[in-house]
């Protein structure tokens, strides 16, 4: 039995302007966002969005800057209002909710951890950690040991009457990350959230969320327009452009068969070595004798150390203590090749 989508998104639009309803039939029968603009001084935010976010999994949304994924994230809890589509949350129609019902679902079912931290300045860490409970009216004692909690779970023992001025920005980050664990809700929407740090911070907040995410199993929908970073952290990955879906799916096969020419553009400049796992091109099992066995989710580039770039090698694929494949050394060095796009072919 297949498990039902934490989020669906069914038929989803989403046009800016006064009329957005009137025009929505242009769209639907084929015109652009360029044109819609031109002729009838109306935005195209998204178009025909079809995607599931499974519970437990982290899906990234990602694309270029007004590709619409921050429009997307922000449907979820009806910050934005679509012109049309279904938005369903555990089978439940985000649309048809009172205004009593998206209160409850904006505060008990989602968290968000925003790219600009969004932390009040005047509030101490421990505060701001807490404010989720604070608004439900949960009492004071139980606030303040769920935000002590997840202050220390995310480094931050001994900040807690710090001010947000006083931190880093990757301290400030960690307090938004908190706050959302604070809020013990099934889904964190992510927007953006490590977009404005530095590079090796960044990475630290990457490897924390996979970390948190191993532990806790929450409903992430994260937004990003870095590869690289899509790559690392999805389960499911969405690459949006001009408002429409081009490609979904697990992100090893997305880089490994890009569907589109704009998405064989968009990863041909990845390091493959470092994003590709043993998983994506391994063998079924035959039996021969091997150099040795590797982990079914190590990348290419530690089998390429390892093996010091002999192409006559090949190892068994194991996952966990179960010989699961295996993986010749000439299909690794093939698969390091990117497809060139139709544009590059002509």
């Amino acid at each position: 039995m297949t498990q039902e989508p934490k989020v669906r998104l069914r038929d989803l639009y989403k046009i800016f302007g006064a009329k957005d309803k009137e025009v929505l039939h242009h769209v639907k029968a084929g015109m652009s966002k360029e044109e819609l603009l031109v002729d009838h001084r109306h935005v195209l935010g998204l178009q025909d969005i079809n995607v599931d976010m499974q519970a437990g999994e982290i899906t990234v949304v990602m694309g270029l800057s007004g590709s619409g994924k921050s429009t997307l994230i922000r449907h979820l809890n009806r910050l934005i209002e679509p012109t049309a589509g279904e938005i369903l949350i555990d089978g439940v129609d985000v649309m048809g909710l009172s205004e009593t019902g998206l209160r409850d679902i904006r505060q008990e079912k989602m968290s968000m951890v925003f790219q600009k931290f969004a932390l009040l300045p005047h509030r101490t860490v421990l505060q701001n950690a807490g404010m989720a409970l604070a608004v439900r009216g949960v009492d004071a004692a139980t606030i303040d040991t769920e935000a002590r909690k997840w202050l220390d779970r995310v480094g931050l023992q001994g900040f807690e009457n710090h001010y947000p001025a006083q931190l880093s920005g990757g301290m400030q980050q960690r307090v938004g990350i908190a706050r959302a664990l604070t809020a013990n809700t099934d889904i964190m929407l992510m927007d953006e959230a490590f977009s404005a740090l530095d590079p090796l911070i960044r990475t630290d907040m990457q490897n924390l969320l996979l970390e948190l995410q191993d532990e806790l199993h929450k409903t992430i929908i994260f937004i990003t327009h870095d590869l690289d970073e899509a790559l690392k952290l999805a389960d499911h990955l969405v690459i949006l452009k001009d408002g429409a879906v081009v490609q979904q799916g697990e992100p090893q096969g997305i880089l490994m068969n890009p569907s589109d020419p704009y998405i064989e553009d968009f990863v041909s400049d990845i390091n493959r070595a470092r994003v590709l796992r043993v998983k994506s091109v391994m063998e079924p099992l035959n039996g021969k004798k091997f150099a040795g066995d590797v982990a079914i989710g190590d990348n290419l580039e530690s089998l390429i150390a390892r093996s010091e770039g002999d192409t006559t090698l090949h190892y068994r694929v194991m996952d966990g203590d179960t010989p699961v494949g295996e993986l010749h050394m000439k299909d690794l060095v093939k698969a390091l090749v990117p497809r060139l796009s139709s544009t590059h072919t002509e």
